[in-house]
């Protein structure tokens, strides 16, 4: 059915219900002249005469109240429906889809849905971790997380903070081969690299130097496409490692990773977080996007500023000399 069909029998009905044409249109916020030309346009569709009208009140024909009485239920049944998706609108339960990368975002983004889920028990996440770049409308999403540059046109994005790379070895890496002193060391090192999990291409270790970021193609030791393994890896000491600061911050705060060469971390991606207009969101996805920005946004959780880094670093070499 045409909305302008609808439009008029939602007229027509109204007209009953108030004795008046022109308090229909009145209650409906068109013109008097409005409602009556869409009430002979619909009585013209259907080829019969529904009201008897004068100047100062209407009446049903017999073809009227048949109509209204074979259209009232369908009208009251769209009301109703219209009202529960208003009402669920509101109410912070329902499914709630999330897109993220799956490149070291778990430790991120675990916590954030359980907290969320904690507070309201109703929402059913449904979180789909892919690190190629999908489509916002087939994947049916309502909010997404991206490491780089912003989502695509049409969407709202939002900076939460700065993703470094970080040269990351372990305390028994460092006892048994020693530390790499300058960039150029790291070829003599056992190094791991990360492959592309969409195109299974090998990526270059990017490095910062003089303020630019330079792109350094090692021999690999190790290659993998999934984070959480390399990270492993370099946790036991069997090789060192480019990794995130959402996967290493933990570590090197708790001691068990070691920065090296830090004044070359490099820090030119960003996280964001992204979502499409807010004004018609489900309170469950308006709530989530505020519990990601108070939580993520300039967060220094999985940052290390260049003091930091510094200290850990010279602390981890430090320890290797008193062996």
């Amino acid at each position: 059915m045409s909305i302008s069909n609808f439009r008029a029998i939602e007229t027509f009905t109204k007209a009953i219900e108030l004795g008046s044409i022109r308090r229909a249109a009145a209650a409906q916020g068109i013109s008097p002249q409005a409602a009556s030309q869409a009430l002979a346009a619909l009585e013209a569709r259907l080829g019969v005469r529904l009201l008897h009208r004068t100047t100062r009140s209407i009446a049903l024909t017999s073809e009227g109240q048949q109509f209204l009485e074979s259209t009232q239920p369908a009208l009251l049944a769209l009301e109703r429906a219209l009202d529960r998706v208003r009402n669920a609108k509101d109410e912070i339960t329902g499914p709630l889809r999330i897109v993220a990368p799956k490149y070291s975002f778990l430790p991120l983004l675990w916590p954030l849905v359980d907290e969320f889920c904690r507070r309201h028990p109703g929402v059913q996440p449904d979180v789909k971790l892919d690190d190629r770049i999908g489509n916002w409308v087939q994947d049916r999403a309502d909010v997404g997380f991206r490491i780089g540059s912003a989502p695509e046109d049409g969407l709202i994005a939002r900076r939460l903070f700065a993703m470094q790379l970080i040269v990351c070895a372990s305390p028994s890496y460092i006892a048994a081969h020693g530390a790499p002193a300058s960039i150029e060391q790291l070829a003599s090192h056992r190094c791991s690299v990360f492959r592309h999990p969409g195109t299974g291409r090998i990526l270059p270790w990017l490095l910062k130097v003089g303020g630019e970021v330079i792109s350094l193609d090692l021999p690999p030791m190790l290659s993998t496409n999934d984070a959480q393994l390399e990270t492993e890896a370099v946790l036991s000491g069997q090789v060192i490692g480019l990794l995130s600061g959402l996967s290493a911050a933990p570590f090197i705060r708790a001691g068990r990773l070691v920065p090296l060469l830090s004044e070359h971390a490099s820090d030119h991606m960003n996280v964001h977080i992204y979502y499409g207009s807010r004004k018609a969101q489900p309170s469950r996805v308006r709530a989530f996007i505020d519990l990601a920005v108070e939580r993520l946004a300039g967060s220094s959780s999985y940052v290390l500023d260049a003091r930091e880094l510094a200290a850990a670093e010279a602390n981890g070499r430090k320890k290797k000399r008193q062996r």
